[in-house]
């Protein structure tokens, strides 16, 4: 009797995979609903004729941010793009509200913005926006940006060959809450089951002492243990000094960078990230561990 209800689940679970599947093919950027806060109308213009080129049809428009979170929790949106300033609010209140509501916090964002300064630029992308666009922007840019949404919404599971997906480890380091949340449920949605989290380096390093991970994810700017002396510690001192380890960080600086890769990072990935970058880039580190 127990090995027949064994099958039963295995048979159930299959058949939910192969739906599940089904029904992700069938998701093109034409499916997505998008909601836009913009408070200029002529840059509402330009947004929406631009979604429209796309095959985007169902829009909606509001031009404040209380306005746009009183309609995501009143209907379903996979999409939110909106400016950096709004008329109530700042596009960075918008997304902390948005990403504390666990009904919400998986939808997608864009930014659109002319401001250029990092001060500005990094707790917004430190709060899990999908994509960043300046303003004006390119057409390939914001069609780039709207497929990485899609990735973001409905993520292609890893693939790797003599790998049990649902068995790896991974730990998740950043002092962001907003940013761990966001990778795990890209993760998750690949395939990966089992994580620890982290919110600084120093809970990192007494993680990394006492359990075995196939993979860490870090970010670099952290207040107690940064990203750099976190690799230093894994590369020199840990257990664990071959683990596959992917930045994903929101720095800039090409010299910090490159000093961060000589320490031994074995990839880099801007905030916000490319899904289907992350996923090439842990299948391949994956591959070669």
């Amino acid at each position: 009797m127990a090995d027949y209800r064994l099958a039963a689940k295995l048979i159930f679970k299959a058949v939910s995979y192969l739906n599940i599947k089904r029904l992700k093919a069938l998701k093109t950027l034409n499916e997505l609903t998008v909601l836009m806060v913009e408070p200029s109308s002529t840059q509402a213009k330009i947004i929406t004729n631009e979604l429209n080129e796309a095959g985007i049809e169902f829009i909606e428009y509001v031009q404040t941010g209380g306005e746009a979170f009183k309609h995501m929790q009143s209907r379903h949106f996979d999409l939110t793009i909106s400016a950096m300033y709004l008329p109530d609010m700042s596009c960075l209140d918008l997304v902390q509200m948005i990403r504390a509501e666990d009904d919400l916090m998986d939808i997608a964002y864009i930014l659109i913005s002319s401001e250029t300064h990092t001060e500005m630029l990094d707790p917004i992308r430190q709060a899990g926006i999908t994509a960043l666009l300046p303003k004006p922007f390119e057409a390939s840019q914001f069609r780039k940006a709207l497929y990485n949404s899609l990735d973001y919404l409905e993520p292609d599971e890893l693939h790797l060959e003599n790998v049990i997906i649902e068995d790896l480890n991974v730990l998740i380091v950043d002092d962001s809450a907003f940013s761990r949340k966001q990778i795990r449920r890209v993760l998750t949605d690949m395939g990966v089951e089992n994580f620890a989290e982290a919110d600084g380096g120093a809970a990192a390093i007494a993680l990394i002492d006492k359990q075995f991970f196939d993979l860490i994810i870090t970010d670099y700017h952290m207040p107690d243990i940064d990203g750099q002396a976190l690799t230093d510690y894994i590369r020199k001192e840990s257990s664990q000094k071959s683990v596959p380890l992917l930045m994903v960080t929101s720095e800039e600086n090409q010299r910090i960078l490159t000093t961060v890769q000589q320490s031994g990072v074995s990839a880099i990935c801007n905030k916000p990230f490319e899904v289907a970058g992350v996923k090439s880039s842990i299948e391949r580190l994956l591959a070669e561990y």
